[in-house]
Protein backbone atom coordinates (compact mmCIF):
# COMPACT_ATOMS: atom_id res chain seq x y z
CA UNK A 1 0.00 0.00 0.00
CA UNK A 2 1.48 3.33 -1.06
CA UNK A 3 0.16 6.74 -0.15
CA UNK A 4 1.57 10.22 -0.48
CA UNK A 5 1.62 12.17 2.77
CA UNK A 6 2.28 15.87 3.10
CA UNK A 7 4.70 17.26 5.67
CA UNK A 8 3.36 20.29 7.56
CA UNK A 9 5.44 23.42 8.13
CA UNK A 10 6.15 21.98 11.61
CA UNK A 11 7.52 18.74 10.12
CA UNK A 12 4.46 16.70 11.06
CA UNK A 13 2.85 13.85 9.11
CA UNK A 14 -0.75 12.73 9.43
CA UNK A 15 -1.22 8.98 9.22
CA UNK A 16 -4.46 8.04 7.47
CA UNK A 17 -7.12 6.60 9.76
CA UNK A 18 -7.19 3.33 7.77
CA UNK A 19 -3.48 2.81 8.45
CA UNK A 20 -3.82 3.68 12.15
CA UNK A 21 -6.71 1.24 12.54
CA UNK A 22 -4.94 -1.53 10.65
CA UNK A 23 -1.81 -1.19 12.81
CA UNK A 24 -3.61 -0.49 16.09
CA UNK A 25 -2.10 2.97 16.52
CA UNK A 26 -4.15 5.01 19.01
CA UNK A 27 -4.08 8.75 19.78
CA UNK A 28 -0.87 9.49 21.64
CA UNK A 29 0.56 6.11 20.61
CA UNK A 30 4.28 5.61 20.14
CA UNK A 31 5.90 5.09 16.74
CA UNK A 32 9.43 3.91 16.00
CA UNK A 33 11.11 5.86 13.20
CA UNK A 34 14.11 4.40 11.44
CA UNK A 35 16.11 5.81 8.54
CA UNK A 36 17.51 2.99 6.42
CA UNK A 37 19.55 4.07 3.39
CA UNK A 38 17.19 6.55 1.70
CA UNK A 39 14.03 5.14 3.27
CA UNK A 40 12.01 6.33 6.23
CA UNK A 41 10.47 3.41 8.11
CA UNK A 42 7.68 3.87 10.66
CA UNK A 43 6.56 1.04 12.96
CA UNK A 44 4.09 0.91 15.84
CA UNK A 45 5.86 0.69 19.19
CA UNK A 46 4.94 -0.66 22.59
CA UNK A 47 5.99 1.33 25.64
CA UNK A 48 6.73 -0.69 28.76
CA UNK A 49 7.41 0.74 32.17
CA UNK A 50 10.76 -0.41 33.50
CA UNK A 51 11.62 -0.27 37.15
CA UNK A 52 15.24 -0.53 38.27
CA UNK A 53 16.01 -2.25 41.57
CA UNK A 54 18.94 -1.58 43.83
CA UNK A 55 21.32 -4.32 44.85
CA UNK A 56 20.00 -3.97 48.42
CA UNK A 57 16.42 -4.63 47.28
CA UNK A 58 17.46 -7.75 45.37
CA UNK A 59 19.44 -9.04 48.36
CA UNK A 60 16.45 -8.41 50.66
CA UNK A 61 14.17 -10.42 48.33
CA UNK A 62 16.72 -13.23 48.20
CA UNK A 63 16.82 -13.31 51.99
CA UNK A 64 13.03 -13.31 52.24
CA UNK A 65 12.79 -16.16 49.74
CA UNK A 66 15.48 -18.27 51.43
CA UNK A 67 14.28 -21.72 52.53
CA UNK A 68 15.64 -23.42 55.60
CA UNK A 69 16.56 -27.10 55.20
CA UNK A 70 13.19 -28.42 56.45
CA UNK A 71 11.25 -26.20 54.02
CA UNK A 72 13.59 -27.20 51.20
CA UNK A 73 13.04 -30.91 51.86
CA UNK A 74 9.25 -30.41 51.98
CA UNK A 75 9.31 -28.69 48.59
CA UNK A 76 11.52 -31.42 47.11
CA UNK A 77 9.18 -34.18 48.39
CA UNK A 78 6.18 -32.42 46.85
CA UNK A 79 7.96 -32.06 43.53
CA UNK A 80 8.99 -35.74 43.52
CA UNK A 81 5.40 -36.76 44.32
CA UNK A 82 4.17 -34.94 41.21
CA UNK A 83 6.50 -36.83 38.90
Amino acid sequence: MKQTLLVSNRGQLTLPVSVRKRLGIKNGGAIIMEVRDNELILKPAIVLEVEMYTEEQVLAWDETDHLDEDERQTVLRRLEARQ
